[in-house]
């Protein structure tokens, strides 16, 4: 076990943006009219196995209830329905199916594969609180299944490989979210999932990965410069050549100046820190875990960064942690470890993708609120 005697903590104040810079900020936050909106709509990006889909428990859970497909409905549905929020997968608008794509030589992934006309047109109809007959794309078939009768939530979440390519769809959404994971990360966990679970060779997960990354070069990254929050995932730098992803270094992008949110900050907002924690508040094993925090620039755009690197290995004593993070956007003292603890089973739920999967969450539930102008209660 690593044990030190006392927290490790430097401070360097950030000088582009001190406490005069920072006001014209907080006054442009303040002074932002909140539109009345039938609909709040969310979007996530990511590549595939990326992990959405546990993002997405996280933060319907936020929400209460327990999301499910459509009752009665076809069970192969992608759709997941809460009292609160509707998630839809952006897969549903493939314009072609599984041997479609094989005959027109096209992956999942080109814009060519998707009927963007109808996904604008059926969220701009859902975000006006009308009901959609949504298509449906059976994963497990490969095949374009009828439609589905889907009516407008209180949320809308729309995740999958291409919410913001489209300028239409990227024009409806709230609030945007980007997964992005490291193609050293994507790798390793690739080789876990399919050689272990699916029996794939190394060869071919090799090919696979390889015939994927033009497509997503070129139209699935590039929507992270559009994104309020990106959540990025990269090997860790405490255990040199560490290669099987089991230990991450993980990082919340913020950008800065948005009406709808605050960036979560370590300390002091606005200057850089960086801190060992693990001690005798906070239980770590080998390697232990690093913080950091501080400004940024992100494809042109000020941003803030709040990083954890290594794992820790008791939820509840992420507390001692959270005690030292601000406008993370929770409604009471220990919100934040409260919601980690619901979730032990998640992926992430020992280290930083849970962690600012969680806190994205708590921002969603701000960003719906100063839309709506309403509050939603605590779960």
């Amino acid at each position: 076990m690593m044990m030190q005697t006392a927290p490790q903590v430097s401070l360097r104040p950030k000088f582009a943006m001190g406490a005069k810079a920072r006001a014209p900020l907080r006054a442009a936050r303040r002074s932002h009219v909140v539109l009345a909106a039938d609909t709040v709509v969310i979007g996530l990006a990511a590549d595939s196995g990326c992990g959405k889909s546990t993002f997405m428990r996280r933060v319907t859970g936020i929400f209460g209830g327990d999301p499910k497909p459509p009752a009665g409905g076809n069970p192969d549905s992608n759709t997941l329905i809460s009292e609160m929020t509707t998630v839809i997968c952006l897969d549903d608008y493939h314009s072609l199916d599984r041997e479609g794509r094989k005959v027109a030589k096209v992956t999942a992934l080109a814009p060519e594969s998707q009927n963007f006309d109808l996904m604008y047109e059926q969220v701009k109809a859902l975000k006006a609180g009308q009901s959609v007959d949504k298509p449906i794309y059976n994963h497990v078939t490969g095949l374009l299944d009828p439609p589905e009768k889907t009516d407008s939530p209180k949320i809308l979440i729309i995740e999958g490989l291409h919410p913001f390519y489209d300028d239409r769809v990227n024009d409806l959404v709230d609030f945007r979210i980007y997964l992005d994971i490291s193609d050293e990360i994507k790798f390793a966990w690739k080789i876990q999932r399919d050689m272990a679970e699916r029996g794939h060779s190394l060869e071919s997960i090799k090919a696979s990965i390889e015939a994927r990354k033009p497509d997503f070069d070129a139209y699935i990254d590039p929507q992270k410069k559009k994104a309020d929050v990106i959540i990025e995932v990269l090997p860790t730098q405490l255990v040199p050549d560490e290669k099987e992803g089991k230990i991450l270094r993980v990082r919340l992008i913020q950008k800065e100046g948005k009406e709808l949110f605050n960036p979560a900050y370590l300390f002091d907002e606005g200057s850089t820190v960086s801190w060992v924690p693990c001690g005798r508040k906070l239980t770590c094993s080998f390697p232990g875990i690093k913080m950091y925090y501080g400004p940024d620039s992100y494809y042109g755009e000020d941003v803030s960064i709040l990083e954890m690197d290594g794992q820790f290995d008791k939820i509840e004593e992420l507390i001692y942690l959270e005690s030292h993070l601000s406008n993370t956007s929770s409604k009471f003292y220990g919100e934040l470890t409260s919601q980690m603890m619901k979730n032990t089973s998640f992926p992430g739920s020992n280290n930083g993708t849970g962690l600012f999967q969680t806190i994205v969450g708590l921002k969603v539930r701000e960003v719906y609120e100063k839309i709506t102008e309403s509050e939603v209660a605590a779960v």
